[in-house]
């Protein structure tokens, strides 16, 4: 912290990659937004602190957005808080903020203490109707919404809707009153680093899994998740956010302290151009050259902002619905070169890792959440124990 004990410096706490609403593949309500509702959202840190803040994006907003109120808390279970930590939110010292159209806002300072991978809820009141909502669709975590203003209620009762997205939440930033430090590690993917398949609410992505051993192991580093389900690493999609090139900047390299970025990316331009369905439109058939040059440009990216990039291996994907000979090249051929191609600053090979050593081309059935490509809870599991603490 700086001499001045008003001026704290922030860390990462938590954040998520924002998206454009849509109907998404879970119902959720991005598209119909808010009004006079109270939304009630609980994330997990990875960092400690004594005082929080929030960011709130309205990055795909047509119009402002007026938030009426905020509150942040230590959770409890479900959409219950920890008896009297319920602390008010100000923007600027106001109870409400408005948010230009493509804007976000940073909230005041909060007096809350939070150890690392402890959880804070975090609630958002609006009083009038917001329009469709810049959201995350594939949270892995119960979102609570109730009727009228709820930002202390202590009843999870009231809180009676549910889904499976975050709301216009994009990260919690802690102090400790110590001072800057690059110790924040970002994964960046699509919905295999989203955590699609594991178990909702007991945090078991392969992000919770890395900080959890991180930790374990006496080097806590703070860990995020900015996965997108579906995401694409050459196109933008209408479910599935900007391509990864273009959302690298805002979503990786803008992270308070961000020293590393872990890269997995690149299934979906694999596999969609396989299939014709219209949830995996663009699916342009790519080349492997043309992949390669979009891992060139994240890593260019990185570096010239002085974060150490790893890529990750593509992992075995047969007997999804995308799997095809064709597909299966094209796999091998990337992997190779994010292996061997020197262009990465390590390797973390997930695709070795969580392989099926009597079908190579295929997940380990035990790793397997059951589609043939995304791992279940031990299969992410796997993939933390994958990565190299010392490359990060």
């Amino acid at each position: 912290m700086n001499s001045n004990d008003d001026s704290p410096v922030w860390q990462s706490g938590w954040a998520t990659a924002v998206q454009r609403p849509s109907e998404g593949f879970h119902k959720n309500w991005a598209e119909e937004g808010f009004a006079d509702q109270t939304v009630r959202q609980t994330v997990r840190v990875t960092g400690a602190g004594t005082r929080a803040r929030i960011r709130l994006s309205n990055r795909y907003g047509t119009a402002p957005l007026e938030v009426s109120g905020a509150s942040v808390a230590r959770a409890g279970d479900g959409a219950a808080v920890a008896p009297g930590s319920v602390r008010p939110l100000t923007f600027g010292g106001a109870e409400s903020v408005r948010i230009p159209a493509g804007g976000e806002v940073v909230s005041d300072a909060a007096e809350v203490t939070v150890a690392a991978l402890e959880s804070l809820t975090v609630s958002l009141y609006f009083a009038g109707p917001t329009g469709p909502a810049t959201f995350h669709a594939q949270a892995w975590a119960t979102a609570y919404r109730a009727a009228g203003e709820q930002l202390g209620e202590a009843d999870p009762a009231v809180f009676g809707e549910t889904t499976v997205s975050w709301y216009y939440l994009a990260a919690v930033e802690l102090a400790d009153g110590g001072p800057a430090e690059r110790d924040t590690v970002v994964l960046f993917g699509d919905s295999i680093t989203d955590g699609f398949g594991s178990t909702v609410d007991a945090d078991r992505r392969y992000s919770d899994a890395l900080a959890e051993r991180l930790a374990a192991e006496g080097r806590p580093l703070r860990v995020l998740n900015l996965g997108i389900g579906g995401n694409l690493l050459l196109n933008d999609a209408p479910y599935f956010g900007e391509r990864a090139g273009a959302r690298f900047r805002l979503d990786v390299l803008a992270q308070p302290g961000v020293r590393s970025v872990v890269v997995l990316v690149g299934l979906n331009d694999i596999g969609f151009s396989e299939v014709d369905l219209p949830t995996y439109k663009p699916n342009p058939d790519h080349s492997v050259e043309q992949l390669i040059a979009g891992y060139r440009e994240l890593i260019d990216q990185a570096h010239a902002a002085g974060v150490r990039v790893v890529g990750g291996t593509i992992m075995p994907f047969k007997g999804s619905e995308y799997h095809t000979p064709a597909a299966e090249a094209k796999r091998r051929a990337v992997n190779d070169w994010i292996r061997t191609g020197g262009a990465f600053d390590a390797v973390a090979d997930f695709a070795a890792a969580l392989a099926d050593p009597a079908d190579p081309d295929a997940l380990l059935p035990a790793y397997d959440s059951g589609d043939f490509k995304h791992p279940g809870d031990e299969g992410y599991a796997a993939m933390a124990r994958a990565i190299d603490p010392a490359v990060l």
